[in-house]
């Protein structure tokens, strides 16, 4: 069977910030075809900037008041994502390598095994390489508008998670070279046009900053090494 045609795990993640180094888990949304999960964390006592507070409508409050423990929820999202692997059921996350790489950083903070290697479908990079010189956005709520699929409440995790899986349907019923793909194949083109594209970006930021660094791993940006004096 087609990977398309199979099941799929859509997995999003809503935080405190952009950098996944030191942001922190808000809301986790995982849906499959007939499971969904939703994890609201207190954030572990910090604070959620009114930036981030105005994309996905949850504030400090509200996520120290009606949150569970940050350390319960990255453990049980931890658990449900490696049964989703061990069954070979594909992920489906939108710019995989923030939201995996922000999970990696909340298991390393608390002393968790890290997840296994999964097979990833990234909406975002794929779009990327079908569709180089689009003009316009690629956010989220642009690829549903470009591949006419409904997203429901935009920023909420579990809704983000179902558009996602949606995209990626519709990319491989319109571009019929993904769906010959295997998993394995997929993910491995996936890594390499992640890694042309960052480079890509890299050279066009160069022109007017010289130091400019554009992340090129993917799904997972590697821990940074702990340095010793």
């Amino acid at each position: 069977m087609a990977w398309h045609l199979g099941r799929m795990a859509g997995f999003d993640i809503e935080s405190t910030g952009i950098d996944p180094e030191t942001a922190c888990i808000v809301q986790v949304g995982g849906q499959q075809p007939t499971v969904a999960a939703n994890w609201l964390t207190d954030v572990d006592g910090e604070e959620i900037p009114a930036g981030a507070a105005a994309v996905h409508g949850i504030s400090t409050e509200k996520a120290r008041t009606e949150g569970v423990d940050l350390r319960l929820a990255v453990d049980e999202i931890l658990g449900a994502l490696t049964q989703v692997i061990l069954s070979g059921i594909p992920v489906v996350a939108m710019n995989a390598r923030y939201d995996f790489s922000v999970l990696d950083r909340e298991a390393q903070r608390y002393g968790f095994t890290p997840l296994a290697d999964a097979f990833v479908i990234d909406p975002y990079v794929i779009d990327k390489q079908v569709d180089t010189y689009r003009p316009g956005k690629r956010t989220l709520t642009a690829l549903c508008q470009h591949y006419d699929v409904r997203l429901d409440a935009a920023h909420s995790a579990d809704a983000d998670a179902v558009a996602a899986c949606r995209v990626a349907w519709r990319q491989a019923t319109q571009y019929p070279q993904l769906a010959a793909m295997t998993l394995d194949e997929l993910h491995t083109a996936q890594v390499g046009w992640a890694a042309e594209q960052a480079t890509s970006l890299q050279e066009h930021f160069r022109k007017t900053r010289p130091d400019a660094v554009v992340e090129g791993a993917w799904p997972l940006i590697p821990r940074q090494r702990e340095t010793t004096s």
